[in-house]
């Protein structure tokens, strides 16, 4: 048998710092992997998995999917009857997309994405569950994902009771990567409406929070990091916000929204891995959160690259109690 070309090695540097599961996982299923960021651009390249090493779905009440104005949004209800006042709801953006799977940096994903996260949260948390199909740059850029983020929310908050079942005084929000991006930023969105949408909780995993960021400042002790090296990310970034001008506004960058707008979000929880390079702008947005009044707690996993959030079919790492 021929053995296959390593696109991806580790760094050495980096292997004494990384989880050995990891870097076992990494080297028999990740290295092989030409980089996307290495081809030419074309859709194709999200018919790939994301992330390999995602563990299957878990079997639930109940899947519909719900047609917004441009795409869609599915919904994942547990089996059982619902508390008296609904079921409470956990609204997530995939981080292909916008919630646990990988880094899809606002270019993959699709709706399928986020099932086997979607369905352990609504079968253990013994709530509902969306999944935001939003659309994805190149072809949609910033800030079409927040459109889609913002819509689907309101469709929640006005239709959910009624369609769903769902106690919409207890909404949450949460996504991982990119979609921890969006989901701190609809957050504000919901906190900035007339009357604001009070959601009780936010969780974000290694999310985007400054799109400023770079080897230069954030990024410099991580920058062999494996997977998500700071040439994908800058390309995901280049999809998704090709002008830089718009790399400090709040509904890109939701590290730089003002102060009293960010001392109206909910309790907040955020991951990070040690071995990321969004690691330090997701410890410096839970700070902020802090300063401003909100209860916001950081955990830090060791020897965690931004990847393996989404390998809980292969790699045994505490995050996965999550779920």
């Amino acid at each position: 048998m021929t053995e296959q070309k390593v696109h991806q090695p580790l760094h050495p540097s980096m292997i004494e710092r990384l989880d050995p599961e990891y870097v076992e996982f990494h080297n028999k299923s990740l290295a092989q992997i030409v980089p996307p960021h290495t081809l030419p651009w074309s859709p194709s390249l999200r018919n790939a998995p994301a992330v390999p090493g995602g563990s299957a779905p878990l079997p639930v009440g109940n899947t519909e999917d719900i047609d917004l104005t441009h795409t869609k949004f599915r919904a994942f209800t547990p089996e059982g009857a619902s508390p008296p006042n609904g079921w409470p709801c956990f609204y997530v953006l995939s981080w292909c997309q916008s919630w646990l799977t990988n880094s899809g940096g606002w270019t993959f994903g699709n709706i399928n994405a986020e099932n086997s996260f979607a369905t352990n949260m609504c079968t253990r948390a013994k709530c509902v569950v969306l999944s935001v199909d939003y659309r994805l740059a190149p072809e949609h850029r910033y800030p079409t994902a927040v459109e889609d983020a913002v819509e689907s929310l309101d469709w929640v908050v006005k239709n959910g009771k009624s369609k769903l079942n769902i106690d919409t005084t207890r909404i949450a929000v949460g996504g991982s990567s990119s979609g921890g991006n969006l989901a701190a930023i609809l957050a504000l969105k919901a906190a900035e409406v007339s009357p604001p949408i009070r959601l009780v909780f936010q969780l974000l995993i290694v999310p985007v929070t400054d799109n400023t960021a770079s080897v230069e400042n954030l990024w410099a002790e991580n920058a062999l990091t494996p997977w998500l090296s700071p040439e994908r990310m800058l390309w995901f970034r280049d999809n998704y916000l090709p002008n830089k001008e718009d790399y400090t506004k709040w509904d890109a960058s939701p590290y730089f929204a003002p102060d009293e707008l960010l001392a109206k979000v909910p309790k907040t929880w955020i991951a990070v891995c040690e071995a990321d390079i969004l690691r330090d702008e997701g410890i410096a947005f839970g700070k902020k959160l802090n300063s401003v009044g909100v209860e916001a707690e950081v955990e830090v996993y060791k020897g965690a690259p931004h990847p393996i959030m989404a390998m809980d079919g292969s790699v045994t790492f505490p995050i996965f109690l999550l779920t």
